[in-house]
């Protein structure tokens, strides 16, 4: 027990936090991770109705992912499958 130290592995990707955005100043994040989600899924939406590539709108995907509690996101894809969703995507 006497000085032995336990390494852990380096992880797989640094872990990022999503930069500051403006229109979002306070330190409840609420707005910003909705306001993501929406942004994400509004891109998806117009990039394959072009017929683009959607990796563009990936960046929208890591900030929600970032900042929005699983369960919410959960919630959300289930009421954009069941047509119940509130936000204009």
């Amino acid at each position: 027990a006497g000085g032995r130290r336990t390494s852990f592995p380096p992880p797989a990707q640094r872990p990022s936090t999503p930069p500051f955005d403006p229109r979002f100043p306070n330190q409840n994040q609420t707005r910003n991770c909705y306001q993501n989600f929406l942004d994400f899924h509004r891109c998806t939406k117009t990039m394959r109705k072009k017929g683009k590539d959607t990796s563009p709108c990936d960046y929208y995907r890591k900030v929600f992912q970032a900042l929005c509690p699983l369960s919410w996101v959960q919630r959300w894809n289930e009421q954009i499958q069941e047509g119940t969703f509130p936000g204009k995507i």
